[in-house]
Order: structure tokens, then C-alpha cells, then sequence
């Protein structure tokens, strides 16, 4: 970040967000960002943004920078320079912290940010021997060749590539890397359900009291999430099976207690103080104070533990202890994940011996996470959720006295994560 500019979030706007194959399942990443760009730009009273920044988790061979797409078929200026950004499930807040590091305060005074994801559209490929074979083949100029070239194809070669939720080193799932840290962590089914059962009923009264209202678009037919469910039970949730470990009889992650396959756009906005001048007074908007990226060797801690490494760090630095935030804003990609995080963070030995912070920081409030639900109960689409959590926080955090902090926790594949301190002006 630019340590001679003052960076600031204003809250911006998403798409509901749906599970897979439902009611988003028409539209492919464009599609869904395109309305979310236009009616960012209709926010604006005078001019565009001066870059934007956007991104999306999973390939497509018909595009390599979404970003600029975005822009052209939503119609804004061709002139608006916009670069794609992608970390996992922290895309889009890394897409807001690279736009704060862009902020300059005279020629860059303002940022569109956001991320996607259609798991409705995701594209399949050649296996990579049959792609080789295949452009081969296009290479061959007489037939004589085409045909030496043909003989030469295996059956063995002929596959398809699927793309898969999965880590690329170790080659499981997100969930099957959770359950292994869940056990180490002895987090139980039992708490996980309660802790997805108030997400849940966190995010419908969120919907129900009007808060999602300023922050979400309506596509389509679509006008709220898809996905909080007012009928859940502990009752309901102890009766799901297990969806990662199915073998072992120990397993406690299930449909429940994820974070689902979901559709959804979503957006924030990045700026100087002069860059926030051209939105709506009434729009959310608070300062970006600090941030944290952390990598951990995921075959050691746990593939979604870097979070738990990255804010002592911050607090830290910051000469902050637990109670001085008032808002923790976690990313729920598993409610194991949420509370092997916390566990790890009340933890004395973890905090000086692995995360390296020799500091105490008192008793971790569990009350004051996630206060509108998260990922668990509203979806994850994984381009998407930094935004969404971002912007849910700025709302939230906007509303309280000055002074006021907030955290913003995401982790991601891959062993990393990302963690914001937020603060009310």
C-alpha cells in the first residue's frame, strides 16, 4: 500500500447469489459481472473509474483478462485500463489491495474491483496428450502424414480434462484437507453444525431486517441469495452425511456445514479521498488501515490455516489485541475452518512457536464474527467472495463510531490467505 496515500473501501454491489445449476446457471462469468459493472458506473456522478481491477478462479480458453471484458460488453470506456488478479478464494480482496498499492491520490483516485465465478460454466478441455496429439495433427500438411500421424494416437491418450476443486500438489479437495485439519484440531460435528446453524440464521435476518438490500443487484428473476435457509435445525444438519470422509466413521464435514458451489458476481470500489468524492455521499466507505498476506507449507499446517498466521501478525504490528476489533468479518469456506482458526488463535504455543508472534492477545470474542452470516449460509463463489465480504464489512463498519476496527479474513488454496484491518472514520 502506498504509505503516502490514504486508501479507502466503499461498499459495492453483487448479484444474489445461487448454487450451482440453479438460478444463475444461464449466465458464464461475463454475463454475471456485466450488470454488476454497469450499475457501478451508474453510482458515479461525474466520470469512470480510473482502472479496474477483476477476477475469477476457474479457466476458460475463450478469455485470458476478464477484466477488460467486463468493461467492453458492459459498455464502459475502452480508455479504462483493467488487468485480471487471481488467489483462490481471495481473488477479488487481493484484486483491492493490489488497487490500493495503485492509488496515487492525483492520476488513480479510484478503483472498480470485483471478482466472479459461473461453476455452472465450467469449461472442459483435451488431456493434454490428446491436446499435443491434436495440434500435431493440425501441423500434418499431406494426407500421407495426417494419416502416419492418426496411427500414432493411443487410446490411452483420448481423455478429457475436467477441472476439479482440488489441490494441484497434494490432489484432494478442499474438504478432504479440511477434515484432516478439523481432526488435528478436534473440532467436532457437533459444534460445526451450531456454528453453520447461526450462519444461516444470521444471514436470513440480515435479509429480512433489509440489510442486504443497498448491496445487492437483482438479475433476472433473481433477488435474494438462494442459499440461507430459515427452515434449518440442528435436527436437520445431524442427519447429513458426512461429504469428505465417508469411509473412515469420523468424518464431520457435510453439505451443511460447507460452504456450497455457488454463482455470483460482486464488487467494491478503491480509492483516494478524492476518488470516494465521486460516489454518493450515502454510500459505505471506510479507511483501509493494514493488511497481511501469509503462505504456510500447507503438508505441515493445514492447507486453509494461513489466516490464523497472518492476523497476530497484523494485530501485532499494530499494537492491537482482540477486543480493541470490533467486527470480525471470516470467511466461512467450512465451519471447521472458522473454528480451527479461532482455536488457533486462542492458542498461546501456536502463536509464539508457529506463527512466530510473541504477544497476548487476550480472549478471542466469537461473538462478534460474521454478524450478517457468511459463506456457509450466503455461497462462496470463489472470484467472488472477497468482495462480498469486503463490502458486507464496509457496511457494517460504517455504521459504527469512528475509530471503530474491523478484520477481514479470507483463506485460500494453496496454503495462503489475506487479512484487512478496517477502520470507521
Amino acid at each position: 500500500m502506498n504509505p503516502s496515500a490514504e486508501i479507502w473501501l466503499a461498499a459495492g454491489l453483487r448479484t444474489p447469489f445461487a448454487k450451482v445449476d440453479t438460478g444463475l446457471a444461464g449466465l458464464d462469468a461475463i454475463a454475471l459481472s456485466v450488470p454488476v459493472a454497469q450499475a457501478m458506473q451508474a453510482q458515479l456522478a461525474q466520470g469512470t473509474p480510473d482502472f479496474a481491477v477483476w477476477g475469477t478462479v476457474a479457466p476458460n480458453l475463450t478469455w485470458s483478462n476478464i477484466a477488460r471484458e467486463v468493461l467492453v460488453d458492459a459498455g464502459l470506456p475502452a480508455t479504462i485500463p483493467a488487468f485480471s488478479t487471481i488467489m483462490a478464494c481471495s481473488t477479488s480482496m487481493i484484486g483491492a489491495l493490489e488497487a490500493a498499492g495503485m492509488i496515487d491520490g492525483s492520476s488513480r483516485n479510484l478503483a472498480l474491483v470485483g471478482g466472479v465465478e459461473s461453476m455452472s460454466h465450467i469449461q472442459l478441455g483435451l488431456g493434454q496428450r490428446l491436446s499435443d496429439w491434436m495440434r500435431g495433427f493440425q501441423k500434418a500438411r499431406s494426407v500421407g502424414e495426417k494419416v502416419s500421424h492418426a496411427t500414432e494416437l493411443k487410446l490411452k491418450d483420448i481423455a478429457l480434462y475436467v477441472p476439479s476443486v482440488t489441490n494441484r500438489t497434494t490432489g484432494m479437495s478442499m474438504g478432504e484437507h479440511t477434515e484432516i485439519t478439523a481432526k488435528a484440531w478436534h473440532i467436532g460435528r457437533e459444534e460445526q453444525d451450531a456454528w453453520a446453524l447461526g450462519s444461516h440464521q444470521r444471514a436470513v435476518a440480515g435479509w429480512e431486517d433489509g440489510f442486504f438490500d443497498s448491496l445487492v443487484l437483482p438479475v433476472r428473476d433473481l433477488k435474494r441469495d438462494g442459499i440461507p435457509r430459515k427452515d434449518t435445525s440442528l435436527e436437520k444438519l445431524a442427519k447429513l452425511p458426512p461429504a469428505f470422509d465417508r469411509t473412515s466413521g469420523k468424518g464431520t464435514l457435510t453439505a451443511g456445514n460447507s460452504s456450497p458451489l455457488t454463482d455470483g458476481a460482486s464488487s467494491l470500489w478503491v480509492g483516494s479521498k478524492q476518488g470516494m468524492a465521486r460516489l454518493p455521499s450515502s454510500t459505505p466507505r471506510v479507511r483501509l488501515i493494514d493488511w497481511e498476506i501469509a503462505a504456510v507449507d500447507f503438508r505441515v499446517e493445514g492447507l486453509l490455516m494461513a489466516p490464523a498466521f497472518a492476523i497476530p501478525r497484523l494485530l501485532a504490528r499494530q499494537g492491537l489485541r482482540y477486543e480493541d476489533i470490533a467486527l470480525w468479518e471470516i470467511h466461512e469456506a467450512f465451519a471447521a475452518q472458522v473454528l480451527f482458526h479461532v482455536k488457533a488463535l486462542e492458542d498461546p504455543t501456536f502463536l509464539r512457536e508457529r506463527a512466530g508472534v510473541d504477544a497476548a492477545f487476550g480472549v478471542f470474542p466469537r461473538e462478534r464474527i460474521n454478524p450478517h452470516g457468511g459463506s456457509v449460509a450466503l455461497g462462496h463463489p470463489f472470484g467472488a467472495t472477497g468482495a462480498r465480504i469486503l463490502s458486507q464489512a464496509v457496511k457494517e463498519l460504517a455504521a459504527q463510531p469512528p475509530g471503530t476496527r474491523a478484520i477481514v479474513s479470507i483463506c485460500a488454496d494453496g496454503g495462503q490467505g489475506s487479512v484487512a484491518l478496517l477502520e470507521a472514520q
